[in-house]
């Protein structure tokens, strides 16, 4: 039986996961350029960012708005 490759969408998003933070590795990157559609990755890209810059933002308005103990 062969190996069953992940879903598109999971694929994307994993993939854009390590790529934000750096450790998308040269096989997975080629691997995913040589994919017939960019845009998987480009919508897990910004679902991905924005929940990156969302984390951001609630990390910053908890910090700026709890009292000092």
């Amino acid at each position: 039986m062969a190996k069953q490759d992940k879903p598109p969408m999971t694929k994307a998003f994993l993939s854009a996961v390590a790529a934000l933070f750096g450790v998308q590795s040269d096989k997975n990157r080629q691997q995913d350029f040589a994919q017939s559609s960019p845009w998987p990755f480009i919508l897990a890209g910004i679902i991905v960012l924005g929940c990156f810059v969302g984390f951001l933002l609630g990390v910053t308005w908890l910090v700026t708005h709890l009292e000092m103990v």
